[in-house]
């Protein structure tokens, strides 16, 4: 495993050289993780700027209790969630040009990108957990953390979007 405490204390002194070593360790897998909650490759790289530019001007307050991967990601779950806040309050303007996508069945994909499309089925608060915990590793602990939830919350979400992909998946084997 990764151990970032030297780079850490460097960077809080100033050493941009170790701050980029840090940003090298967790770009992708930060980048990867919030791309599960948009499809504009942009929007993406714009919560993974600022959550890095973030988690920079705020190094001094990172006290090391958690991982810096479940503090960074925090941050970029946050830059995600202000921008869906602001989403939410911008006036809806249709785009004529913007042709909708396709609906696609599971027997064009493969068993893969079926699950991957169950997921984007899940609403926001569950497939967080479910990619925090099973896709990055992260414990109910750092994942309780990271999005302001209880642990057993993060338990009992968990464990029902587990049930609820077996249930797809059974009615789906059922159907072929």
């Amino acid at each position: 495993m990764y151990d970032e405490t030297e780079q850490l204390q460097h960077a809080r002194n100033g050493n941009h050289a170790a701050f980029r070593e840090l940003y090298n360790a967790h770009v992708t897998p930060l980048f990867r993780f919030l791309k599960q909650f948009s499809a504009d490759r942009d929007e993406v790289q714009d919560w993974v700027q600022r959550a890095f530019i973030k988690a920079y001007e705020r190094l001094d307050t990172f006290d090391g209790r958690s991982r810096f991967s479940s503090w960074l990601f925090r941050i970029g779950i946050n830059e995600m969630k202000t921008d869906r806040r602001r989403e939410m309050l911008a006036p809806v303007v249709s785009d004529p040009e913007v042709e909708e996508l396709p609906v696609m069945t599971p027997d064009d994909f493969h068993w893969k990108e079926v699950m991957g499309n169950w997921l984007y089925e899940l609403d926001a608060i569950k497939r967080m957990v479910f990619l925090l915990y099973e896709v990055e590793g992260y414990s109910h602990a750092e994942i309780a953390s990271m999005l302001n939830i209880g642990e057993s919350t993060s338990r009992s979400i968990l464990s029902r979007t587990k049930q609820w992909l077996r249930n797809k998946w059974q009615s789906e084997e059922k159907s072929v």
